[in-house]
């Protein structure tokens, strides 16, 4: 009894000591991550270069907002353009209704969120009566039914849309406002995908996504929760949609019910990991600003396009896990191989065996060999 409850001990602390340094580091990374994000704009004053910030921030909002639902449902949504262009448009006509002008713009960010997720509901109680492969298909169709009605509708502008009002600020740090408030969206997207992950509905939506007629047998509402987690990922992709309007300064059918929204932000998710936290906020940081680097060197349009088709099918056939899933599961194979071998795994101390302790243990194996 004595020595088995001094080795349970002993694990437990050793297990504490490891878990405990790696929590800190974690911790002090999302610090670090924040901090050197928030300062960001007050250091680098480039007006391309803040403004390649603010759009990667809000794809950064989008990405996680998406993942919310198709990353943890493992429904593939081809069609939350159409939540985007709805809050984009709310936030443009209420402008132009209630004529609008500077900071005041700002405030309707969340009245696009809430029309995005009230539309939501709507197309959610079609599309999610199909499964998976038949629901990317009518995704699709749905947004394109959108993007028809904003082209002909004559309080969307038609074909000449909307436009913000200029604002009169400060060129030098015109896009700071714009940036701070896309930081905020991205915190605010990624902090609520990880409390969901981590909740008895977030334990709910990856139930459905291993097999979903298990986990209905298993008691869970699959139809209602996965509505829910659709309204709250529209919800999230409408505030930056109203937000890019506030930004870009005008909405178009062609740019608020835009396919390769849907087509960057499934690439973002798919490159990163999809399913995880960390996957989508790498996958937008790493491509968001590529995309706009290509928008740049080459004019035509089409090539951007081609790029991302390309590259999706890339991700797809060599990493379909993505970058932080692959990286996780290859550096746990390692340490499990070092384990193996008799090498301990990085960043556990090996305890040094003085002359005193090797002589008795060498006394101790002759004798039972006698």
């Amino acid at each position: 009894m004595t020595s088995t409850t001094g080795t349970s001990t002993t694990g437990t602390s050793t297990t504490r000591t490891r878990v405990k340094p790696r929590t800190a580091l974690l911790a002090g990374g999302i610090v670090i991550v924040l901090a050197v994000v928030g300062v960001f704009p007050l250091v680098v004053t480039n007006a391309l270069d803040t403004q390649f910030a603010v759009l990667t921030l809000m794809f950064v909002a989008a990405v996680a907002g998406w993942n919310l639902f198709s990353g943890y449902s493992g429904y593939i949504s081809l069609g939350h353009a159409v939540f985007f262009g709805v809050g984009a448009y709310t936030v443009a006509l209420l402008t132009e209704h209630w004529h609008l002008n500077g900071g005041q713009i700002f405030e309707l960010i969340p009245l696009g969120a809430l029309m995005a997720a009230a539309f939501a509901v709507p197309v959610g109680l079609i599309a999610l009566r199909v499964r998976r492969h038949t629901f990317v298909v009518v995704t699709i169709a749905v947004f394109f039914i959108f993007q028809l009605m904003a082209y002909n509708f004559s309080f969307t502008g038609g074909t000449d849309g909307i436009s913000t009002p200029f604002f009169s600020w400060s060129p030098t740090t015109y896009n700071n406002p714009f940036y701070y408030a896309a930081f905020i969206l991205a915190v605010a997207a990624v902090a609520l995908g990880w409390a969901i992950r981590g909740s008895r509905f977030g334990l709910q939506l990856l139930a459905i996504r291993d097999d979903e007629d298990r986990a209905r047998g298993l008691g869970v509402r699959t139809w209602r929760v996965k509505l829910i987690a659709f309204m709250i990922s529209a919800t999230v992709v409408g505030a930056v949609g109203g937000l890019w309007f506030i930004f870009i300064g005008q909405v178009l059918p062609e740019t608020g019910f835009d396919p390769v929204f849907d087509l960057s932000v499934a690439l973002m998710a798919f490159l990163g990991g999809f399913g995880s936290i960390a996957g989508p906020v790498l996958g937008a940081l790493i491509l968001e600003p590529l995309q706009q680097y290509v928008s740049i060197e080459f004019t035509n349009g089409y090539i951007g396009e081609v790029f991302l088709g390309l590259l999706f099918l890339a991700v797809i056939l060599f990493l379909p896990r993505g970058i932080v899933p692959t990286t996780s599961e290859r550096l746990t194979a390692w340490r499990a191989s070092r384990q193996r071998r008799g090498q301990p795994p990085p960043g556990v101390a090996v305890p040094a065996v003085t002359q005193p302790q090797a002589a008795g243990a060498a006394e101790t194996s002759t004798g039972s060999v006698r």
